[in-house]
């Protein structure tokens, strides 16, 4: 099995779990280390994706944010990337905007990516050089040639006049999983995506190729390319979109 069938085949059982549990009450708890909560659907997710993935690729790294850290995924020539999960407030007050989102990375760069929208029947899906599809169908955006007036995806603190030498003139809008922002980005629905936040390899990685193969342009909030399978496990921030907003953008953030 290819790898990114692998990760569909992987994901279609992931989805099932998710929606089983999706609006039923699944149980709750709080996580230790105090970064938000987990709920039983995060937790089967993981086992589903991790059993499938490993079981047919026993020597990958294993990298998820439901799976303490494993040292090995240093040593191996591929790594999983996986986040069961992205949204999990979403998805426990009842929300759509949830994804399973997964990664195979190759020396820091994904090469197959997955992201999965249990609630919304859709499967995005793109292999290095292979291109980005949804639902198995090419995604072909026609990019935004000017930052005014762009539709971007962020939160409201990320506007803050402290952030930008000028503030962009852009309208926000709002998603909870960073995964799905940036595969409407590939999608085209919106021009851009930016966090400034330090953000979870598991967030970005499935959506850096995704939108990457649609012609978006991705980077760090620092212009910088993305790397992956690192050992704080984190990217600074990221800045996607179609490339002359995402330089915009990029133009007017405070170093």
């Amino acid at each position: 099995m290819q790898e990114l069938d692998l990760l569909i085949d992987a994901a279609k059982a992931g989805v099932e779990i998710a929606r089983r549990h999706f609006k039923s009450n699944p149980k709750v708890w709080e996580k230790e280390d105090g970064t938000g909560p987990v709920t039983q659907a995060d937790l089967e997710v993981n086992a589903c994706l991790e059993q499938k993935l490993r079981t047919a690729r026993p020597d990958y790294g294993w990298m998820s944010e439901e799976s303490p850290d494993d040292p090995a995924r240093h040593a191996a020539d591929r790594t999983f990337i996986v986040d069961p999960l992205d949204g999990t407030r979403a998805f426990i007050e009842g929300s759509r905007d949830f994804a399973i989102a997964m990664a195979v990375v190759t020396r820091e760069n994904p090469e197959s990516a997955v992201i999965a929208l249990p609630a919304r029947d859709m499967i995005f899906t793109a292999t290095l050089g292979g291109g980005a599809h949804l639902n198995g169908e090419p995604l072909r955006p026609e990019p935004r040639t000017a930052l005014e007036g762009a539709h971007v995806l962020t939160t409201r603190q990320t506007l803050f006049p402290e952030h930008w030498t000028a503030l962009p003139p852009v309208t926000r809008h709002f998603r909870s999983s960073l995964a799905y922002r940036m595969a409407l980005v590939a999608q085209g629905r919106f021009d851009a995506m930016l966090t400034l936040k330090a953000s979870w390899e598991w967030d970005i990685a499935a959506g850096a190729l995704i939108a990457s193969e649609a012609h978006m342009r991705v980077t760090d909030r620092y212009g910088q390319k993305l790397r992956f399978n690192t050992p704080q496990r984190q990217v600074n921030g990221v800045v996607a979109g179609a490339p002359a907003v995402q330089s915009g953008l990029l133009r007017r953030l405070k170093a």
